[in-house]
C-alpha cells in the first residue's frame, strides 16, 4: 500500500464516522506514523508503506475511529499559527479561542508596561501566544491543575519564553501576586446536562461549568475588584448563549464599566470584554 492509497483508506474510515476534516487527519496521523515533514508526505505519495509501517498507521486510525481526538494521539496541536504539546492532562486548543489572543493584542500593543494574567491556562497556548506577540508584557498564567502547568511549561520552554511567562498554581486569581491591566480567561463553560454522557477524552475539569455552565465564569467576576488596576480589562470566552447571562452578570457587579461583545467566525458570539474605567 502506498502512502497515498493509505491516506485515501483512512479518510474514508474517518468521514463514514462523521468525522470532520478526514482528509486532514488522515495526513497528520500517518505523517505522525512515519515521523515525515507534509512536505515529506507529498513528495512521498507514491512510496510503498513497510508492513509495520502500515500497522502503526492503523493502529492510529483505530484510536481516532475511536473517538480519540488526534491532537492527543499525535501530541501537539497548532493554535495561532504556533505548535502545542497537549496531551490527556489539557484541554485541546480551540482556533475560536485564538479570538481572545486577538482581542488581547489589539488592548495590549499600545500600552507600555502592560501586566496580563491568563485565567486557566491549561497546556499555555492562550499565554504563550500574547508573550511572543507582546515582548514588553509581563504575563502571568494560572491553573489549578498540576498536571497541565507541566504541560504549560513544557510549552513555554519550547517556545523560549520560561522567563516572561510566570505560571502560578491555584484556582482563579487567589495565586496572581498583584493587580494587572488585563485578565484573559476562557473558562469551563459547559453546562453539565451537556457534558458526554461517557467520558471525554478532554479533562472534566476543563469543561465543566457547572449547573448552567456560568459557575465559574461567576467565580471569577466576583474575585476582579481585588485584582485589576485602574483603566483595565477583562477578555471573557463563553459558548453558545450564554451572552444574555454573562453580559448581565458583569453589569451588576460592574455598572459603570464598558462591556462590548465579539462573534467569532462562525457568528457565534464568543468574547465579552470588559473595560474596567473605575472600580465599582
Amino acid at each position: 500500500m502506498t502512502l497515498k492509497q493509505a491516506i485515501h483508506h483512512a479518510r474514508g474510515s474517518l468521514a463514514a464516522k462523521n468525522i470532520e476534516d478526514a482528509l486532514l487527519e488522515s495526513e497528520l496521523l500517518l505523517r505522525h506514523a512515519l515521523k515525515i515533514s507534509q512536505t515529506q508526505l507529498y513528495i512521498d505519495f507514491d512510496r510503498e508503506l513497510s508492513p509495520k509501517q502500515e500497522k502503526t498507521f492503523w493502529n492510529l486510525v483505530k484510536r481516532r475511529l475511536k473517538g480519540e481526538p488526534t491532537a492527543y494521539i499525535i501530541g501537539h496541536r497548532e493554535f495561532y499559527g504556533y505548535d502545542f504539546q497537549v496531551n490527556h492532562d489539557v484541554l485541546i486548543p480551540r482556533p475560536e479561542s485564538e479570538l481572545l489572543v486577538e482581542k488581547a493584542i489589539q488592548i495590549a500593543q499600545n500600552r507600555s508596561g502592560v501586566t496580563i494574567a491568563e485565567i486557566g491556562t491549561g497546556c499555555g497556548a492562550i499565554a504563550i501566544s500574547l508573550a511572543l506577540n507582546l515582548p514588553k508584557a509581563k504575563i502571568y498564567a494560572t491553573d489549578i491543575s498540576a498536571p497541565a502547568l507541566k504541560v504549560a511549561q513544557a510549552n513555554c520552554q519550547k517556545h523560549g519564553v520560561t522567563e516572561r511567562v510566570c505560571l502560578l498554581p491555584g484556582d482563579m486569581l487567589d495565586p496572581l501576586p498583584e493587580p494587572v491591566d488585563l485578565i484573559v480567561a476562557n473558562l469551563p463553560y459547559v453546562g453539565e446536562s451537556e457534558l458526554p454522557i461517557q467520558t471525554s477524552s478532554e479533562p472534566r475539569l476543563a469543561l465543566d461549568g457547572g449547573p448552567d455552565g456560568l459557575e465559574k465564569i461567576r467565580q471569577l467576576a466576583s474575585q476582579l475588584n481585588s485584582k485589576l488596576n485602574p483603566e483595565s480589562y477583562l477578555l471573557l470566552e463563553m459558548g453558545q448563549g450564554q451572552e444574555k447571562a454573562v453580559t448581565t452578570t458583569l453589569s451588576s457587579l460592574f455598572p459603570s464599566a464598558k462591556i462590548e461583545v465579539t462573534p467569532d467566525l462562525a457568528g457565534i458570539d464568543r468574547v465579552v470584554s470588559l473595560h474596567l474605567t473605575r472600580l465599582s
